[in-house]
């Protein structure tokens, strides 16, 4: 810190005992992160070396924060998308359940279309080779149970 005593940069040597006394809360509070630093907080008489301590940690305190900021775009990101594989995991699980309640009630009724105009078709519960597998099950399972 220099000895400068110039009347006109006294917030900007506020920021810098702050800084100096490891104080980065109070610097913040005096306006180490205001968007007017440059300006507002600039001292015309002090040493150089002493103004570009106070522009440095501005600069650390702001890359601080921006990497902060993406840390927590990022664990929203990760939370969208377990959120989403999540969904997509129990929609089939889903799927299935409604359809063997509904297997009675599908056999009496006609096919109806399900296709909705503008939306994506729909992904089928169940892979075609498990799909063949169970129907192939529950053929000898019927065949098995009726004399």
């Amino acid at each position: 810190m220099c000895a400068c005593a110039d009347p006109a940069g006294a917030r900007a040597h506020a920021i810098a005992r702050a800084l100096a006394g490891d104080d980065l809360d109070g610097a913040i509070a005096l306006g180490l992160l205001d968007p007017d630093f440059d300006t507002a907080c600039a001292c015309a008489a002090c040493a150089p070396t002493c103004a570009q301590r106070s522009r440095d940690a501005r600069q650390a305190r702001l890359r601080a924060l921006a990497a902060r900021e993406r840390h927590r775009a990022r664990d929203r990101r990760l939370q969208r998308r377990a959120e989403e594989r999540a969904a997509q995991r129990a929609a089939p699980a889903g799927a299935a359940d409604t359809a063997a309640r509904s297997d009675d009630a599908a056999a009496a009724a006609p096919a109806e279309s399900a296709a909705v105009p503008g939306a994506a078709p729909p992904h089928p519960a169940l892979p075609s080779a498990v799909a063949a597998a169970l129907a192939r099950a529950k053929a000898k399972a019927a065949q098995r149970g009726s004399p």
